[in-house]
């Protein structure tokens, strides 16, 4: 005879919480957008409104003045930046002054920093104001105290080569001058930051791969060369990409103060070249293709970079 078996209970259904509603998660996200309005509403208003401006002003020709009515242009001012002839001129410019700040963004700091791991006590912090200090001088500031340095008649830098025997140069009117001192000007300002850029990368890299270095016999430099600099390269390509996208605004104030883009164009860039079409010339238009233009150029730029940053760089994992 089959005796029937009991069957066990189902297991009653697991209670699972109750989702939040809608409402509750609004008011959960809330806190942290007040925190992040002002900053959003003031990247609007001064980064991508004027960025969106800037491309519709591209496709008009327009003088600035509000009761004059803007014309369309289609793509005919992109035709100009293209064709222009001193954008040549301050493309090539603008080159020069990349590659010329770069010892002063990257090797230079590197170097200061370095020294400055072997300095210890009140002698390091000395040495790293000094090397700061500049930075903290706005670059109007700056270009007035150099006009009166380098001033051919009076400066203190024209009147030492004379007590030498050499002769007075002008260093703002002839066009190997200018060019040089406005990059030796924009690497003094920028010497100071960037050192302190690399001097945070050095503070993050263990010091026990130089001490396990040390004990295999490895010297000074040795450890520098093979450990120090390697974890170093996100640093130094940072620093690369950074004078890079900001040279042009770097020099941009010390062109317009000390040299007005001349003599003859030899040290005006792409953005003071921007800026004198714009607000000299009232070509609204004109400035507004040449500034789309160059945001997306340096933004390829920053694309690469950040690309070549994650295939060279090395990490202290």
């Amino acid at each position: 005879m089959l005796v029937p078996v009991a069957r066990p209970a189902a297991p009653a259904a697991e209670s699972r919480p109750a989702r939040p509603s809608a409402a509750r998660r609004l008011r959960g996200l809330l806190p942290p957008l007040l925190y992040l309005a002002p900053a959003l509403v003031f990247l609007y208003a001064w980064t991508y409104r004027p960025l969106a401006q800037t491309f519709q002003l591209s496709f008009y020709n327009w003088n600035l003045l509000p009761s004059s009515p803007m014309e369309p242009a289609g793509l005919d001012n992109y035709a100009r930046v293209l064709q222009l002839p001193e954008m040549g001129q301050a493309v090539g410019n603008t080159l020069i002054y990349m590659a010329a700040l770069l010892p002063f963004t990257v090797l230079l700091p590197i170097v200061a920093a370095l020294l400055a791991r072997r300095i210890r006590g009140r002698a390091r912090t000395a040495y790293q104001a000094l090397i700061f200090v500049p930075t903290l001088v706005t670059p109007v500031a700056g270009a007035a105290v150099w006009r009166w340095l380098l001033d051919p008649n009076s400066g203190p830098v024209n009147q030492l080569i004379t007590a030498f025997g050499g002769e007075a140069v002008n260093f703002f009117r002839e066009p190997g001058a200018a060019i040089t001192a406005i990059i030796a000007i924009s690497g003094w300002s920028l010497l100071g930051f960037a050192t302190l850029v690399v001097s945070a990368g050095l503070a993050g890299i263990n010091d026990d791969y130089a001490a396990a270095a040390s004990l295999d016999g490895a010297s000074r430099w040795q450890t520098t060369r093979w450990i120090t600099l390697p974890l170093l390269s996100p640093t130094v390509l940072f620093l690369v990409l950074m004078t890079t996208l900001l040279s042009v605004q770097i020099t941009f104030p010390l062109i317009d103060v000390l040299t007005q883009g001349g003599p003859d164009g030899t040290t005006t860039n792409v953005y003071y070249l921007l800026w004198e079409y714009g607000f000299r010339n009232f070509d609204a238009g004109f400035a507004g293709a040449a500034g789309t233009v160059f945001f997306l150029s340096f933004g390829l730029v920053a694309v690469f970079f950040v690309w070549l940053s994650n295939k060279l760089s090395f990490y202290d994992n």
